[in-house]
């Protein structure tokens, strides 16, 4: 249960003075709410921090002010002009006076009784917002604020400047998140006092208060102490939470599976190449997994072509010596039926029997699939989304292996890890994009981590040049030399057809462009393709019934063609460098020289050019995922948005390595001398989980 203390900060944003139901809409188009929220809360506007500030403390009387500056003054208000009736376009000017000058405010399209009350004649008004001159006389057109003497505190010295959305101002928002910051309680402090006292960091209330109504400028820069004091709050609470992940997990029961390694030897067996090193290693170490008593949750992380998925039949045939059954889960039909292609001729040796269950299977075939492993008579199922549905039913499933663990949300895991008779499964989830250490850190910190670094015997390095468009028919000429040496191309472009309002090549355009040169050797291959006709084309390249395949970005992951020699990206400019790199993987596999181009329209910006650069120098998977996290951040790497993973809402941050790793640290060192979280920082520590949200993760695991 969430402590009391906490619940004003998660009342509903429509707690607040102020707001109501047109303005909570508004907020949450503005405020990035958490996955499942559908509502803002208080809470909600304290994480919503300002992007920078307006200084008001210049407060000159009127002969010093300097024109073209913020400035605040302290006025008398002398008479007003208002336009002449029936000139909409002269504005309202309200003259007003100090002991040194005077100057008008400026308004058009003004509601006149409003502005009366705002600027009753002869009163003293505070008025803040830019000083200009206009011929001879000072002006100020629209100030900003426009308070009495009494509200004087009402007016921001320092005004914090926040993202906001259309119809949603500045001072709307300011006065929400001043009621946001008096609801904050007094909490108990979850850190170290000689932590903080080294940095200088302020407390957690404290923190809020010098960020949302700072006292100086500095205060609201995210490399501030108030900031970093939060940014390090919510790293802590994550690293926390994936600790206690880990810790739970190594307690619950899981099942252990120790098979007598016949299936896996006449897999061996069958295999064109012996395993590698890392492949190896990787083994024994599920292998491991999978004999102790705790469930399994490990990520096989291997750079494209290393050889995933050798490893995770291996894997898979371990439940199946054991009795049990197995499942491998793809993110698209295409790698679904890839993986089913790549098993079934080593699985055909080693006597094991799968099957593969897409959107595709329907009517009697999907019952047969079905029945069949309710049954038993399915060791291995392969499949998409299609499996967590709630008519598949194992008689026996021990482990799940999910591919591409990036593009599933942890609520995806969970429901194919419950498909065991007692939610024991255990999970080897596989990604081909190489995470940098920080993302493991924080995107999967619940999981033990193998690496596979080598590639499989034979695989040859693959020529990677930049190609300016202006070469465009000198690399189609270079191309038809090759082709005619029995060459494959696969050409990818970024969208399927021209739009208006772009000028990036279109994989139908570039299409119809090659067949004219090469006839009906070019196929076409996208998303918008019916399923039968990707199936089709994709088997008329594999067979070499086609020469060059145009595609988009559906052949990124998993599509296995060995003859395949040149990979050609067009506006190679628009793509992140994981997906270059993804791309570029679909060649190298046979043994041919192979090729990438990267064809680019000219000028380069100084980050596209970074990017291609780095193609060129190295083939290195983990190499290219550091320079990717420099080049762009984590969350767009992952697609962490999309795909459920953590996204930060405080802690992207200068430093944010270091903290990171101090936070895991730190998580590592409280739990093992306070496992239960019971002395008096651990207690405060639970608070700091309920604040940031974790004991929503840490729920989800217990509950799995």
């Amino acid at each position: 249960m969430r402590p009391a203390s906490l619940n004003p900060l998660f009342a509903s944003a429509q707690a607040l003075t102020g707001i109501g139901p047109r303005l909570v809409l508004l907020l949450k188009k503005c405020l990035a709410l958490p996955p499942g929220v559908t509502e803002p809360r208080v809470a909600d506007l304290l994480w919503h921090m300002p992007t920078g500030v307006i200084d008001r403390r210049t407060e000159p009387q009127l002969a010093a002010a300097v024109p073209g500056t913020i400035v605040t003054l302290c006025l008398r208000v002398l008479k007003h002009k208002p336009p002449p009736r029936g000139n909409n376009k002269a504005p309202y000017k309200v003259t007003c006076e100090d002991d040194t000058g005077r100057i008008d405010l400026v308004f058009f399209h003004a509601e006149r009784k409003f502005i009366e009350k705002q600027l009753p004649v002869g009163e003293l008004r505070f008025v803040s917002g830019r000083i200009e001159r206009y011929g001879e006389a000072l002006q100020m057109a629209h100030p900003d604020y426009i308070v009495s003497p009494e509200a004087r505190d009402e007016l921001p010295m320092l005004e914090p400047v926040y993202p906001l959305t259309a119809g949603l101002s500045g001072k709307v928002l300011i006065k929400a998140e001043r009621q946001a910051i008096e609801r904050v309680p007094d909490l108990p402090e979850w850190q170290e006092s000689n932590w903080l006292a080294a940095r200088g960091w302020p407390g957690f209330k404290a923190a809020l208060k010098r960020i949302h109504q700072p006292a100086e400028a500095q205060d609201v820069s995210n490399g501030a102490a108030p900031w970093q004091r939060l940014a390090y709050d919510e790293l802590l609470a994550g690293q926390l939470a994936f600790a206690l992940v880990r810790q739970n997990h190594k307690v619950e029961r899981g099942r252990r599976l120790s098979g007598d390694g016949r299936i896996r030897a006449k897999i061996i067996a069958a295999l064109p190449f012996s395993l590698t090193g890392s492949q190896t290693a990787a083994l024994e170490e599920i292998v491991a997994d999978l004999a102790a008593s705790h469930r399994m949750l490990r990520l096989l992380q291997g750079d494209v072509g290393s050889g995933k998925t050798v490893v995770a039949l291996l894997a898979m045939a371990v439940a199946v010596e054991a009795g049990a059954q197995a499942a491998l889960m793809a993110p698209t039909e295409v790698l679904a039926r890839q993986h089913l292609e790549t098993i079934a001729p080593f699985a055909e040796a080693a006597g094991l029997r799968i099957a593969l269950l897409t959107g595709r299977e329907k009517g009697k075939a999907r019952d047969s699939i079905l029945t069949r492993l309710q049954d038993g008579e399915v060791d291995i199922l392969i499949g998409t989304h299609a499996l967590f549905q709630a008519d598949v039913r194992f008689k026996d499933i021990a482990i799940a292996v999910i591919d591409e663990q990036h593009r599933f949300g942890v609520h995806q895991r969970l429901a194919l890890q419950a498909k065991g008779a007692n939610g024991d499964t255990n999970v080897l989830v596989m990604t081909a994009t190489p995470i940098p250490r920080t993302l493991l850190m924080t995107h999967y910190g619940d999981l033990d981590v193998s690496k596979l670094k080598e590639k499989p015997a034979g695989r040859k390095p693959i020529v990677t040049k930049m190609v300016p468009l202006e070469l465009l028919e000198r690399l189609i000429d270079r191309i038809r030399v090759q082709l005619s040496e029995g060459a494959q191309v696969y050409w990818v472009c970024p969208l399927i057809e021209t739009s208006e309002l772009t000028d990036l090549a279109a994989a139908e355009e570039r299409h119809a462009y090659l067949r004219q040169t090469f006839g009906d050797d070019v196929g076409l291959l996208h998303g918008g393709l019916a399923a039968k006709e990707k199936d089709e084309t994709m088997a008329a390249f594999a067979a070499r019934g086609l020469k060059i395949l145009v595609a988009t970005t559906v052949i990124e992951v998993g599509v296995n063609v060995p003859n395949a020699n040149i990979m050609v990206i067009e506006h190679a400019e628009r793509f992140g460098l994981a997906q270059l790199h993804q791309l570029r993987g679909r060649v190298g596999r046979g043994t041919r020289e192979s090729f990438c181009m990267l064809l680019y329209k000219s000028p380069l910006g100084e980050t596209a050019g970074k990017r291609l650069e780095m193609m060129e120098r190295t083939e290195d998977g983990f190499l290219i995922a550091e320079k990717d996290l420099e080049l762009r951040g984590g969350g767009e790497i992952l697609g962490a948005r999309q795909s459920g993973a953590p996204g930060f809402r405080v802690a992207e941050v200068p430093g944010f390595e270091m903290l990171l790793t101090a936070a895991r640290d730190d998580a590592a060192l409280v739990l093992a001398n306070d496992p239960g979280l019971v002395s008096p920082r651990g207690e405060a520590l639970r608070t700091l989980l309920y604040l940031f949200e974790c004991d929503e993760a840490v729920r989800l695991f217990r509950a799995a």
